[in-house]
């Protein structure tokens, strides 16, 4: 019954303060400063989940938990298999990634979108993939990438739109 007030509980504060917020009044969950976490399901342990500062999580699926203990289940009834989750700082995730129970995920690491992460990801490195292997570092990713940044953040939106038209035409 607790379980199902919780999750009510949350979706309401999630709407008004938003997930962090939810996560930690409600689960306990420990959270850094300035994390994007929106949209995400926390499965139903959250409070096994910890984020370090300034983290991004949109769409994302943390999984604390391994299902596969079904097939054990008619022999041992009551069997659970649950292990933690750690992100760093400074760590995007893209959308629709899933982070899979035990995952140790360092600091300032970039995760492409649709990535399955298992184990350990080393600080300083982009992962991506089914599973997520290592792409590059971090420093890599900024130098193949420096021709194509934009700084047109907090642009509104028509300015935006026509920075964003402009450079592609460019390009």
């Amino acid at each position: 019954m607790f379980y199902i007030l919780d999750k009510i509980l949350f979706k309401i504060l999630s709407i008004f303060f938003g997930d962090p917020y939810a996560l930690r009044l409600i689960y306990k969950t420990t959270i850094g400063k300035n994390c994007r976490l929106s949209k995400n399901n926390y499965g139903s342990e959250p409070y096994l989940l910890r984020f370090g500062n300034h983290v991004s999580a949109i769409g994302v699926d943390f999984v604390t938990h391994d299902g596969a203990v079904w097939v054990f289940r008619e022999k041992e009834p009551k069997l659970e298999l649950f292990k933690s989750i750690y992100i760093g700082s400074n760590v995007f995730i893209g959308i629709k990634s899933i982070i899979l129970p035990g995952s140790n995920i360092g600091s300032n690491i970039i995760i492409g979108a649709g990535s399955v992460v298992k184990g350990q990801l080393i600080s300083g490195n982009v992962y991506a993939g089914v599973p997520a292997k290592k792409i590059c570092t971090i420093e890599d990713f900024l130098k193949k990438n420096q021709n194509n940044f934009s700084k047109i953040r907090f642009m509104k939106y028509k300015s935006k739109k026509r920075n964003i038209l402009k450079f592609l035409e460019k390009n």
